[in-house]
């Protein structure tokens, strides 16, 4: 769970043709498009967790990686345009080892869309931070992702997602707190690790 820089998996990848040229996604042969996903924690470890602009839903931050870019260069984009942050707020703590995917339920699917994208494979990435609060904002794009936010418990996230992002979330969870638990002042609660993930060591 080492930060490394990572690239696109291998096999033929397809641009998203809904956006213009330099600001393209990638969406690889089965489907899957290509993104990065972000837990952000405070110094209690407590993860930014937040509501999407005009919806119900909250999630954590993330997004798509766009042609040119590699998985930690689209994580530091992502998280300047949707939550305002830049390099010098956080600390990279860690990352997943390998893609984690979600499919989305067949209603969700624009099957006249093409490339036709099914779901998304995700790297994800834990983050530490180290400005003060006040420095987050949601108004850092054209049209930006939250409208609110909030901190909340570390395992809060995997019974309040919507369901279908669920298992990911937990996967990302459990594979990111690994690094988390033997970090310097770490206060996750181990019991909810254990319960939702693997065992650490």
């Amino acid at each position: 769970m080492q930060m490394k820089r990572s690239h696109a998996s291998r096999g033929r990848l397809y641009h998203s043709e809904s956006k213009a040229a330099f600001d393209q996604d990638i969406i690889d042969g089965e489907g899957y498009r290509l993104s990065v996903g972000i837990v952000l924690c405070n110094a209690e470890r407590q993860v930014f967790w937040a509501r999407r602009a005009g919806m119900r839903s909250w999630q954590f931050p993330q997004g798509g990686i766009q042609t040119g870019e590699d998985p930690e260069g689209a994580m530091f984009r992502e998280l300047y345009e949707e939550v305002g942050l830049r390099g010098e707020d956080v600390e990279c703590i860690g990352r997943t080892d390998s893609w984690l995917r979600y499919q989305l339920p067949e209603r969700y699917v624009r099957k006249h869309s093409l490339p036709l994208c099914i779901g998304q494979k995700q790297i994800w990435y834990s983050l530490s931070l180290r400005s003060p609060d006040s420095v987050i904002r949601l108004d850092c794009s054209d049209r930006p992702e939250f409208d609110n936010w909030r901190w909340v418990d570390y395992w809060f996230p995997i019974s309040d997602v919507v369901y279908f992002k669920r298992e990911v979330y937990r996967q990302a969870l459990a594979e990111l707190g690994i690094s988390l638990i033997t970090s310097t002042g770490s206060s996750i609660d181990v019991s909810g690790f254990l319960a939702h993930g693997r065992r650490p060591g």
